[in-house]
């Protein structure tokens, strides 16, 4: 088995999940260090500055984004990550987390390939094992 994951991301401008994924992945020890963003525009931020330095221990592994926030949301994050994505040396796992069972945000996430899969909030505690030891 692979080792823990060194550092997840979380992009959600809700602080009840977030805090609620935090006690979560703490709890469980599925990843050493975690990042959070309050919207999309922090995210990206955060990815873009990153290039300017690459320092893979800053990368994180995993990212559970949120589709709707104010600000810049899920989409809008997406569409700026995926050009930036292939410069950075690591493999970065990026899932959707939404309230949303629509139809076509679940087709539009899946047909994306930044995207590697999409979880329906509240993310199940074996859903969330399952991203981590996924990727890790």
């Amino acid at each position: 088995m692979k080792d823990k994951i060194h550092l997840a991301c979380i992009i959600d401008d809700d602080s009840i999940y977030i805090n609620l994924i935090k006690k979560i992945i703490e709890t469980k020890k599925l990843c050493e260090n975690l990042l959070v963003f309050n919207d999309g525009k922090e995210g990206i931020e955060y990815f873009e500055a990153l290039l300017q330095n690459l320092d893979e221990k800053n990368i994180p592994e995993v990212i559970l984004l949120d589709i709707n926030m104010p600000v810049m949301d899920g989409w809008e994050f997406i569409e700026r990550f995926t050009k930036i994505k292939n410069k950075f040396n690591s493999h970065i796992t990026l899932y959707l987390v939404s309230s949303s069972i629509d139809v076509r945000d679940i087709d539009k996430a899946k047909s994306l390939s930044t995207v590697e899969n999409y979880l329906v909030k509240p993310v199940k505690i074996d859903e969330l094992e399952a991203v981590f030891n996924k990727t890790a």
